[in-house]
């Protein structure tokens, strides 16, 4: 007989083999080149977070931007552009499509720039010469030209809002032919040329007046251009009637040093604005832009404006669905995920950290699904109570508050195991930098060990990861019962819905970007 130390039968299924180490140096699986670069891409945001600093993330994305079929590199910058409302990242992509295959790229530009800001960060990528490339090249320089043809006035001089490079910068590099003495007239007052001020915009010509005398009505333009002007209140308070909805968010504490939410009618007009829900829709609001707001807000700001806040974030994630069966949601509260969404950013570096996007994530879906078991964890499950029909964002709040200690995502399917539980569905959301009780060798991540031993207890229970963090690794391997999704996204919730109730497989996140026309 042979050795029965050796050759004894293996209990239950096989877990797949590790593949590699994530950036805490603990076994972990390697996404394939398609689902790392999505979930990078839904991510990353070039700044230093707790494990990368931004010239590693900015190798890694375009080692995995040259490696996947140029029609998936068109596609996942159109979808994380569209979709995941991303910025610098989907300009990236653009900018190494553009060297890969110009026929594509020119088919896609203007899904992705579709704003002056974008045609700006593309513009910058491409002179750095990080894609390869210091020259815009002939395709791009075409592409930038026809879109400030073809933008609007008004679109213009929202692009004229910034430096490095300014709209004026563009200008010059691209010379681009005016389609008319109009457009010649404004692309010359913008690079400082002399021009024929009667063919300027209306609203432009409003402007120059109004910044030579100070008089008559506040002109509607970009807020921007008017906040070096010495205006008095009641000049901020038509500025806060014309705002549009993401100008309102970003302004609050102007406006309310301004002096212009201590008028009732202004900060009732305010309010009802930040709370409207066509306005709420149409703005394409991010769920985090209200977090960011709102841990912003000046100490003395007004009741009524955090209020409206807390009804806006509720409408944000109105779409979260109601799960079926027991739910688990899972937030990591560890020490890595401390670091700011944006990834730190001399003078860009939003207050909103990782650990407060996985308590709104945990805190929307509690407030649809009020039955739901919240465990925030470290490297171990924090007791902590939620209340389901307290807001969101007073929820999100108590779940960052728990922020600190080492990574063990097992920790929440152990917790489930000693409690005797047997949940239908499961919701991580982390940096996936698990190292705390880390197994080393290959037979597993500690995580698929415990969730196998839950599967044993409900074969039907499904697991979700919600990876937040740009790092590229997962302690759960994609199959029938498990789904790594990228990014925190309000289209997060339908994918969670749709696998929850198999109607989508686990690669059907890769599968989304890869549906994207081209």
């Amino acid at each position: 007989m042979a050795n029965k130390s050796v050759f004894a039968s293996i209990k239950g299924r096989l877990l797949p083999a590790t593949n590699t180490q994530n950036a805490a140096g603990a076994p972990a699986y390697r996404y394939s080149d398609a689902h790392a670069l999505a979930q990078v891409a839904m991510t990353g945001t070039f700044g230093a977070t707790y494990y990368q600093d931004p010239m590693q993330e900015l190798s890694r994305t375009l080692e995995l931007a040259n490696k996947v079929d140029p029609s998936f590199l068109a596609q996942t910058a159109v979808y994380t552009r569209k979709s995941g409302h991303m910025k610098d990242m989907p300009a990236f992509l653009l900018a190494v499509l553009a060297g890969r295959d110009p026929i594509l790229f020119q088919r896609v530009f203007g899904r992705v720039v579709d704003n002056g800001k974008m045609l700006r960060t593309f513009v910058q990528i491409m002179r750095s010469g990080q894609t390869g490339r210091k020259s815009l090249g002939s395709a791009p320089k075409r592409m930038v030209a026809n879109w400030l043809n073809e933008a609007s006035d008004r679109t213009i001089l929202q692009a004229n809002i910034g430096n490095d490079p300014s709209l004026a910068d563009v200008i010059k590099m691209v010379h681009p032919k005016p389609a008319n003495q109009a457009r010649e007239a404004l692309f010359a007052w913008i690079i400082g040329r002399p021009c024929d001020v009667s063919l300027l915009p209306a609203v432009v010509q409003d402007f120059l007046r109004f910044k030579e005398t100070g008089k008559g009505a506040v002109p509607n333009v970009p807020f921007q251009m008017l906040t070096q002007l010495s205006l008095s209140t009641k000049q901020w308070s038509k500025i806060a009637e014309n705002a549009s909805w993401q100008m309102t968010r970003m302004n609050l504490n102007t406006f309310q040093r301004h002096g212009v939410l201590a008028l009732p009618k202004m900060r009732a007009h305010i309010a009802a604005t930040l709370r409207d829900p066509n306005k709420i829709a149409k703005a394409r609001v991010f769920p985090y832009q209200l977090m960011t707001a709102y841990q912003a807000l000046s100490a003395d700001m007004p009741v009524e404006i955090r209020n409206a806040l807390h009804d806006a974030m509720e409408l944000s994630v109105r779409n979260v669905p109601k799960l079926r069966g027991q739910v688990v949601v899972c937030p990591d509260v560890s020490g890595s995920m401390s670091s700011a969404v944006t990834g730190f950013r001399k003078g860009a570096t939003t207050v909103t950290r990782f650990v407060d996007v996985a308590g709104l994530v945990s805190a929307a879906i509690l407030r649809q699904n009020p039955s739901a078991t919240v465990l925030p964890f470290e490297d171990k499950v924090r007791d902590l109570r939620l209340e389901p029909r307290d807001t969101i964002l007073t929820n999100a709040a108590r779940l960052a508050e728990q922020w600190g200690g080492g990574t063990n995502c097992a920790a929440p399917l152990d917790w489930l195991l000693a409690k005797g539980r047997a949940p239908d569905l499961v919701i991580m959301v982390s940096d996936n930098q698990s190292w705390a009780h880390a197994a080393y060798g290959n037979n597993g991540t500690v995580m698929m060990r415990a969730w196998e031993k839950l599967k044993k207890r409900n074969p039907k229970a499904k697991l979700v990861c919600i990876d937040i963090a740009p790092y590229g690794t997962t302690q759960a391997k994609e199959r029938e019962d498990v789904l790594n999704i990228g990014g925190f996204s309000d289209t997060v919730f339908d994918q969670i819905a749709a696998f929850a109730n198999d109607k989508m497989g686990s690669d059907h996140w890769v599968g989304q970007i890869k549906a994207v026309e081209v």
